[in-house]
């Protein structure tokens, strides 16, 4: 990838990079030579990246001529956000303690040069804000307030870049310059570029090692190109078209920010952050399965002082659940009324508010998936032996699942398929799991998940690899869209 650093003046540079000779702002902008350029990385040290200034604009121009510009545009406006550097400040509250422990509780400032600082013992969190706001110099405040928090983070121009750091600013941009990061590996030349979200130390992951291989090799076929990106990789989602999230998602978790993030640089996105915010939290589905008239176990929404309302809405034994439970975790079984109120309490440690709903023993329960607001898999996911719950903890802690039944989609009670394509409706259009219990004739919705299992071996036993080939049609067919102008979301 070609190399070009841009700033208003070069002939002002105090800085030198060996073998990058800077070109000036007005000239990208405005010369037809740079218009044309493919597979360009754009370095913007203008002064000022503030609206409508010069260094807005060569961010802006580089997006829209498919350059890659460090800072983006998503990237100047987290700068300005306090909410984002709030959040920010959240995800490094445990790099922010180990870096900043012997130092006195008081405001400390440091510049940060493409991810690397002067600073000895903050290396670390230099990194991991490079990473968090990917801008070629940067200065960072920090204050202590409770514990260390950042307060804010904001450009730094060339000319304010202290004289006694300047040499080491120098050595930082031109390693940046010629190392790894600005290589990219060769590859067949594809339509469009799909990331995959993963986390390889996850535990329970939505997608085995061989589900995701099965992902690229469809994804292959249709002519996409595809690379796996973890965490660490969220300043570089401009470069791709999608993001497929394919690691267990959370509002307050990464995994969030980075799809609203994808979505603010224009990546069609599965799981949309609509879809996170939506699905995650048992209260707003509680509320939006009543309101869309979707048979759902009887629910109770109850606060610190509502917990006895409970027992006079619902007959024992009845489930408990935090709002933001999954994977069977943080959902109880009580059985008697003292129980209730023992576990009740214990959640409401956790949340303002708790779930109670009505049990419903079944042998299993149906898991529809849904993409694109169309059937994809139906499975049976029997209870674990001895169990109410699909998982338990063995007596080793090793995790213990029912059995998995797929079948296909026609094979499945229409009802069944109906009222899960109704609840997926009600959240939007994204990739969806719809858990549901069949009683006699009647049909429940338990939850709708945004992050369903897509297993090799389970799934997509029926479909096989049409199942995998399915999901990167969707992305194919909505990037398409996007480009043409014909979708709006």
């Amino acid at each position: 990838m070609s190399v070009l650093v841009v700033i208003e003046n070069p002939e002002d540079c105090s800085l030198v990079f060996s073998g990058v000779e800077p070109i000036a702002a007005r000239a990208y902008l405005t010369d037809e030579t740079f218009t044309g350029l493919r597979g360009v990385k754009i370095i913007n040290i203008c002064r000022s990246y503030r609206y409508q200034s010069m260094g807005y604009y060569v961010s802006l121009l580089a997006e829209a001529r498919g350059h890659k510009p460090v800072p983006s545009i998503t990237a100047i406006q987290d700068m300005k956000s306090v909410g984002i550097i709030r959040l920010a400040s959240d995800e490094l509250a445990d790099v922010l303690a180990r870096a900043m422990a012997d130092r006195q509780p008081e405001k400390t400032s440091f510049s940060v040069y493409f991810g690397k600082t002067p600073q000895k013992g903050l290396e670390q969190l230099a990194s991991r804000l490079f990473k968090l706001f990917p801008t070629p110099f940067l200065r960072a405040d920090c204050t202590f307030q409770n514990g260390w928090q950042l307060q804010n983070v904001s450009p730094l121009a060339v000319k304010d870049i202290p004289g006694t750091e300047r040499d080491f600013a120098e050595a930082v941009s031109t390693e940046y310059f010629a190392g790894k990061k600005l290589i990219i590996p060769k590859r067949p030349v594809s339509r469009y570029d799909l990331a995959i979200l993963h986390d390889p130390e996850e535990a329970r992951p939505p997608s085995d090692g061989r589900a995701i291989k099965r992902f690229v090799k469809a994804a292959e076929t249709l002519g996409v190109g595809v690379e796996l990106i973890t965490r660490e990789d969220s300043n570089r989602l401009s470069e791709f078209d999608a993001l497929f999230i394919r690691e267990t998602t959370n509002v307050d978790h990464h995994t969030y920010r980075m799809a609203r993030k994808a979505v603010a640089e224009g990546l069609i996105v599965i799981d949309d952050p609509e879809s996170i915010l939506r699905c995650s939290n048992k209260v707003y589905l509680a509320e939006l399965l009543a309101r869309h008239k979707i048979p759902a176990p009887k629910t109770v929404i109850a606060h610190c002082k509502s917990i006895d309302h409970i027992l006079e809405e619902l007959s024992l034994p009845c489930v408990l659940k935090q709002p933001d439970s999954a994977f069977s975790q943080g959902v109880v079984l009580v059985r008697e009324s003292d129980a209730l109120l023992t576990e009740a309490r214990k959640l409401l440690a956790k949340s303002d508010l708790v779930i109670a709903q009505e049990y419903l023993p079944s042998d299993f329960d149906w898991r529809i998936g849904i993409l694109d607001r169309r059937p994809l898999f139906a499975c049976k996911y029997f209870m674990a032996a001895g169990h109410w719950q699909i998982l338990r903890k063995g007596a080793s802690g090793k995790d213990i699942y029912g059995r998995v039944e797929t079948l296909p989609v026609g094979k499945a009670p229409r009802k069944v398929i109906a009222t899960a394509l109704k609840a997926a409706s009600a959240i939007g259009d994204g990739l969806y799991g719809v858990d549901l219990k069949q009683v006699g004739n009647k049909v429940y919705v338990i939850e709708v998940n945004d992050n369903p299992n897509i297993d090799a071996g389970f799934e997509d036993e029926v479909l096989q690899d049409e199942l995998y080939l399915r999901v990167v049609e969707v992305f194919l067919k909505r990037i398409e869209r996007r480009k043409t102008g014909s979708l709006n979301v």
